[in-house]
C-alpha cells in the first residue's frame, strides 16, 4: 500500500510527470495546470472553486509526502503547486485564447518574482510551504488578469 501511496503521490506532486521537465520544470507544470483547467474552465465558478481546493488539499498532502521521501524541503520536481496556482489564476474568468496566455504569464511572473507575502509562505512546514507561496502568486496574477480584462474588455 506504501508502494501504490508514495507512486500516486508522486504522480500528483509531480503535474503528471511534468516537474521532470530538464528546462523549467515550474513552466511545464504550469502549462500542465493550464491544460488541465481548459475542461474546469465551463463550469460554473462554484464548481472551479471547488476543483481548486481539491486540487490544493491534495497537492498539500502528495507535495509534502514526495518532499519527506526525498528529504528536500521543496523538490523542483514538485510542481502541483504551480497547477494550483495557474487554477486560481484562470478561476472565474472567462477562457479567451486572451486570458489563458495572459494568466499563463502572469502567473509565471508573479511565482518567480513571489512579491510579499509570497515569499515568506515558503517557510510553513511540510505541503502547506511548497503550495501556499504559489496560492498567493495565482491570488496576485488573478488580480491582474482582472485589470487587463477592465483595460481591454474585448479581449
Amino acid at each position: 500500500m506504501t508502494k501504490w501511496l508514495d507512486a500516486l503521490a508522486k504522480l500528483v506532486a509531480t503535474g503528471l510527470g511534468s516537474g521532470y521537465s530538464p528546462l523549467a520544470p515550474g513552466t511545464a507544470g504550469s502549462l500542465v495546470g493550464l491544460l488541465l483547467f481548459l475542461p474546469i474552465a465551463r463550469l460554473a465558478w462554484p464548481a472551479q472553486l471547488l476543483a481548486l481546493l481539491a486540487v490544493t488539499l491534495v497537492g498539500t498532502l502528495a507535495a509534502g509526502r514526495v518532499a519527506r521521501r526525498l528529504g528536500i524541503e521543496d523538490p523542483g520536481l514538485v510542481v502541483v503547486d504551480e497547477v494550483a496556482g495557474q487554477w486560481l489564476t484562470l478561476a472565474a474568468v472567462p477562457l479567451t485564447p486572451f486570458t489563458a496566455l495572459v494568466g499563463f504569464l502572469l502567473f509565471r511572473l508573479m511565482d518567480i518574482v513571489k512579491p510579499w507575502p509570497a515569499r515568506d509562505l515558503e517557510r510553513l512546514p511540510g505541503g502547506w510551504g511548497i503550495m501556499a507561496d504559489d496560492i498567493a502568486a495565482g491570488i496576485y496574477a488573478q488580480l491582474a488578469l482582472r485589470v487587463a480584462l477592465a483595460l481591454w474588455p474585448l479581449a
